[in-house]
């Protein structure tokens, strides 16, 4: 059952690979890179600020800080127990694929995904009826993630494990700030 679902994984992550156009490399690469995201945390902080006084966006931006660490630790963690190559590290595959990253460390789960995923979760819980449209901040982690197969350096059960570590985490933190800060911000 494992075998079946890794060749599947594998030869969707080639299929997928190779609908890559050349022209669309200069997107895929700069949507991928981290730091062309910083207007939308600045964005997501300005929010927390306008919509909800000084010191309950203080906390929320403070759990939304201890997520961030949360989820890097624990795909970090993932990643060093797991040890699953990348698709551009590994041998059998990586002259079949579009290589535009070639990171080296390891692939299993997504930390593009499982950040931009609970990062994401987290703030549209706070925002979403303070903000009509947040629903659009799902754009970035769809996107985020999409990268990733483009560039060549993730399986799609990567991806698709590290957004529900990501959702499931951003629900988490919701729950907790709910329960144990919430009482206390007003």
């Amino acid at each position: 059952m494992l075998e079946r679902l890794l060749e599947w994984d594998r030869d969707t992550f080639v299929f997928l690979n190779g609908l890559g156009i050349e022209k669309y490399d200069g997107f895929w690469t700069t949507v991928t890179n981290f730091v062309t995201w910083v207007p939308l945390f600045i964005l997501f902080i300005f929010l927390l600020f306008l919509k909800f006084s000084k010191r309950e966006a203080f906390f929320k931006l403070l759990t939304v800080l201890g997520l961030a660490l949360f989820i890097t630790i624990i795909t970090h963690w993932t990643k060093v127990s797991v040890a699953r190559l990348r698709p551009n590290n590994t041998e059998e595959i990586n002259l079949l694929i579009r290589i535009l990253k070639s990171p080296t460390d390891y692939s299993f789960f997504s930390g593009h995904a499982s950040s931009s995923f609970s990062l994401t979760v987290l703030l549209f819980l706070f925002l979403r009826k303070k903000v009509r449209w947040a629903y659009l901040f799902f754009v970035w982690p769809i996107l985020f993630t999409m990268s990733r197969i483009y560039v060549g350096v993730h399986y799609p059960i990567d991806i698709i494990v590290g957004a529900l570590v990501g959702l499931l985490s951003g629900v988490l933190f919701y729950s907790l700030y709910q329960k144990f800060i919430s009482p206390y911000t007003r």
